[in-house]
């Protein structure tokens, strides 16, 4: 069956369509697909996974047409959020 496997980072997006057996899981299409080996910093350990925006475990299996998805903690630079004093008036 034919997935796609997505993760983004900034300057940079990744999305590929690959063929996996039809009892695949998540974890099994994204080792297949190689994308660790392109982003070999990815944990999948660490990071949250999800098929079509929703969270899935890695051994959640997968139907014809799904995307995975591979999350990364966005960080927020501090000198570019805007603050709220929480004093009051």
């Amino acid at each position: 069956m034919q997935i796609g496997v997505a993760y983004s980072e900034p300057g940079q997006q990744i999305w590929l369509n690959i063929e996996v057996p039809d009892d695949s899981t998540v974890k099994e299409a994204i080792e297949r697909s190689g994308i660790l080996k392109q982003f070999p910093h990815i944990d999948l350990g660490a990071q949250k996974v999800g098929v079509f925006g929703r969270l899935v475990k890695l051994d959640a299996a997968l139907k014809a047409g799904d995307r995975v998805e591979i999350y990364r903690g966005i960080v927020a630079d501090p000198e570019t959020v805007p603050r709220h004093d929480l004093e009051e008036e």
